[in-house]
């Protein structure tokens, strides 16, 4: 795919959890973000076993193979490696960036959490981040207590010369103001796999509509 950062292309973000998309219908689920465009699949997973995760994590990891799209793990620089991820995405509490870097490699994706705060990223993109996270930007589920973030934060990050990911509460309703303030990304959870699970490849496919619009790097025929 070439290089790490080359491996990282506008579009949606697709997150996993364990309440929709539970081990017997995972599988699925992440094959219908694929065939629905997702640039990039998380697996965040706060409740199975080691095993089960890692059984987990092969599996979607061929899977993403398949689609020729980045599979990263949330918070687990180890199962990243056992797998062989692309890379994993840290929180502001979890295992270093230094670290990480150390047992993946410099090819692994590495992407930082920086809620709003724009020192944090600075210091994320320092130390060798691969792509920085903002958010979040509506009410979320997944992340009730995380402090709001307003869009301005991805206008003024995109000085800092990394791709941009929004996180937190976005669905195809209010996507588009954070594609237009400078988000590369769209990370999704609720908004992707809540609802229907037919509905799932269609879900994604607006999402990526909305980048084909107002995302000057993002081509649907990638």
């Amino acid at each position: 795919m070439g290089t790490v950062r080359s491996q990282i292309r506008p579009g949606l973000y697709a997150i996993t959890d364990n309440r929709l998309t539970p081990a017997d219908t995972l599988i699925a689920s992440v094959e219908a973000a694929l065939a629905g465009g997702a640039r990039l699949v998380q697996y965040r997973d706060k409740g199975s076993t080691a095993a089960e995760r890692l059984a987990q994590a092969r599996d979607l990891n061929s899977l993403c193979q398949a689609f020729d799209v980045p599979l990263l793990i949330n918070d687990d620089p180890e199962l990243a490696a056992r797998v062989g991820a692309a890379g994993v995405h840290l929180g502001q509490d979890d295992c270093s960036l230094v670290d990480a870097r150390r047992l993946l490699g410099e090819h692994a994706i590495i992407g930082i959490t920086c809620h709003h705060n724009l020192n944090l990223a600075q210091t994320a993109a320092d130390g060798g981040a691969d792509y920085l996270a903002f958010g979040r930007f509506y009410d979320s589920t997944t992340k009730p207590g995380a402090p709001p973030a307003s869009p301005d934060v991805l206008t003024e990050a995109k000085g800092l010369g990394l791709p941009i990911t929004a996180i937190g509460g976005i669905t195809g309703n209010n996507a588009e103001a954070l594609i237009r303030a400078g988000a590369d990304l769209v990370a999704v959870v609720g908004g992707l796999f809540g609802g229907q699970p037919s509905d799932i490849e269609a879900r994604a496919k607006a999402f990526n509509r909305l980048f084909a619009r107002h995302h000057p790097l993002f081509s649907l025929s990638e």
